[in-house]
């Protein structure tokens, strides 16, 4: 019952909000992907969102018609209000602007407190609540560069650059962290926000029952490249990631912490190249906590900065991947 009205509350409010914004498309596509969730965390995001912008905004468009109305009714020489100079206390007053914002704050405090804990990236309980028995958890280490994503799947062993592929049906467990500055990872249509911070661990959690492609996109400022720091997010199904699974298992190329260094020197992806590693050096990404804790760093050429065309011309001419 109670997601039946969640999913009825989610659709009103959501063709509400997009009817304007259609309309000023032309319905020529729908960019506005937080409008259009296919996760279960960021279904369950924009749940709360439209929760807290309609009452909220039941709030604001009350006292804009009462204002109205007080205009109205007691504009002076009209005589349309009753004048009574003994008046001193209306009940009717107090309940109103006392009882509204008391209900208000507590309708917001209970689904603030409820959806604290269910889309909480460190554990949310939208998806741990519903873990089966017999689910397979896909885990994924996030290691964000200077200026490209690289993620590692530890069960597999392997790695991807710029490409984030994930099977459906299928909760998804994150681990983040990042060699330079902080970043935020950010996939607007099935996961929230979270910030990615150089020699610390941050956490995330998605499940999406939708097969397709999606935006990742950097959504922190991080220097020179975070124009061109994206990667598409590919929900398949079981079959067709075992398959991609073993087509990333047969590339030649391998993760080491060696290879892991140059890696990890600042790149401007402007063509988005993505790259497959068969393998990854065990322990890669407690190592790179570890290295940016102690001190190491990636330093950005300054030529990069003060003359980046010139230094992206001298970047593609050495074919690095």
């Amino acid at each position: 019952m109670q997601v039946k009205w969640r999913n009825s509350l989610k659709n009103g409010w959501r063709y509400a909000a997009l009817a304007p914004i259609l309309l000023l498309d032309g319905c020529a596509g729908n960019p506005y992907w937080i409008f259009d969730p296919k996760g279960v965390m960021a279904d369950t995001n924009l749940f709360y969102l439209l929760v807290d912008v309609g009452i909220m905004g039941t709030i604001v468009g009350l006292t804009a018609l009462l204002v109205v109305w007080f205009m109205w009714r007691y504009q002076k020489g009209k005589n349309r209000g009753k004048y009574d100079p003994a008046w001193s206390h209306s009940n009717t007053i107090e309940v109103v602007v006392w009882g509204i914002p008391i209900i208000a704050v507590g309708v917001l405090s209970y689904f603030a407190v409820v959806g604290t804990f269910e889309i909480n990236p460190y554990n949310p309980t939208v998806i741990t609540n519903h873990l089966k028995p017999t689910s397979d958890p896909v885990e994924v280490d996030v290691i964000a560069t200077d200026w490209q994503w690289l993620f590692v799947y530890p069960q597999y062993h392997m790695a991807v650059a710029n490409e984030l592929v994930l099977p459906a049906h299928t909760p998804v467990f994150f681990r983040l962290t990042s060699t330079a500055v902080t970043t935020t990872f950010f996939i607007p249509q099935l996961v929230g926000m979270i910030d990615v911070m150089p020699g610390m661990r941050t956490k995330n959690a998605m499940e999406s029952n939708h097969i397709g492609e999606y935006q990742g996109i950097a959504s922190d400022y991080a220097g020179a490249g975070t124009s061109w720091m994206t990667f598409k997010t590919k929900m398949l199904s079981s079959a067709d990631f075992g398959q991609w699974v073993q087509r990333v298992q047969q590339s030649p190329t391998s993760m080491t912490y060696t290879s892991f260094n140059n890696y990890a020197g600042p790149y401007i992806n402007v063509h988005h190249k993505v790259a497959y590693f068969s393998s990854v050096q065990g322990g890669l990404f407690d190592h790179v906590i570890d290295e940016v804790m102690n001190g190491k760093t990636w330093p950005i050429p300054p030529m990069m900065t003060e003359n980046m065309v010139a230094y992206m011309q001298k970047q593609n001419a050495q074919h690095r991947d």
